[in-house]
């Protein structure tokens, strides 16, 4: 009798959790650590308007040889007659560069005939009186921002006209920015001018 009570009991408890199973009522609890779903972000695009255009540098001042030696004040008028072009002035260039010092160097570019020249520094005189060699002589100048307008006038012609040099302008690390040569007639000038960025 005790193995039927037995086997009725474990005959119970087996329908009975049998029907725990069944039970639609009965809910998972999810687990701690539950992993979420990635959000994706979306897509950035580029924005319609256009960007700005850049900032283009602009142009270094440069000075017209045409309206500088218009000024009688500082120019004597050109003078040339037939079989004559050195009684004008000269203009060598703009030259533009970023050196905080320039030196000029000149020197007598044909015959050693007692040629003189004057330099000035926008207008202002630097060297009143140099005889030119055949050696070259200098003059260094601190450059301004802007232009620096250099100024070689003759003095006379020597000998043999008109008064001839050769100048070269180096920059403050030594590197020769600009070489050249003029041919001008007593009272003229030939001009360069520096532009410093």
């Amino acid at each position: 009798m005790k193995k039927i009570l037995l086997i009725i009991a474990f005959i119970s408890f087996s329908l009975h959790g049998f029907a725990q199973e069944l039970d639609q009522k009965f809910k998972p609890i999810p687990a701690k650590n539950a992993q979420k779903k990635e959000v994706i972000p979306p897509k950035e695009e580029a924005p319609k308007e256009n960007p700005p255009a850049p900032i283009e540098k602009p142009e270094p001042p440069k000075v017209n040889p045409d309206e500088l030696f218009k000024d009688r004040n500082l120019y004597k008028p050109d003078a040339n007659v037939e079989g004559i072009f050195y009684r004008r002035n000269q203009f060598l260039g703009n030259i533009n560069t970023t050196a905080a010092t320039s030196t000029i160097m000149y020197r007598d570019a044909a015959f050693v005939d007692g040629d003189k020249v004057k330099v000035y520094l926008n207008d202002k005189v630097i060297e009143p009186e140099v005889f030119l060699t055949g050696d070259f002589k200098s003059v260094k100048i601190n450059l301004v921002k802007g232009i620096n307008k250099i100024d070689i006038e003759a003095l006379n012609e020597g000998f043999a006209s008109p008064n001839t040099a050769e100048f070269k302008v180096y920059d403050d690390k030594g590197q020769v920015i600009s070489s050249s040569e003029w041919n001008v007639g007593t009272g003229y000038k030939a001009v360069i001018v520096l532009v410093k960025e």
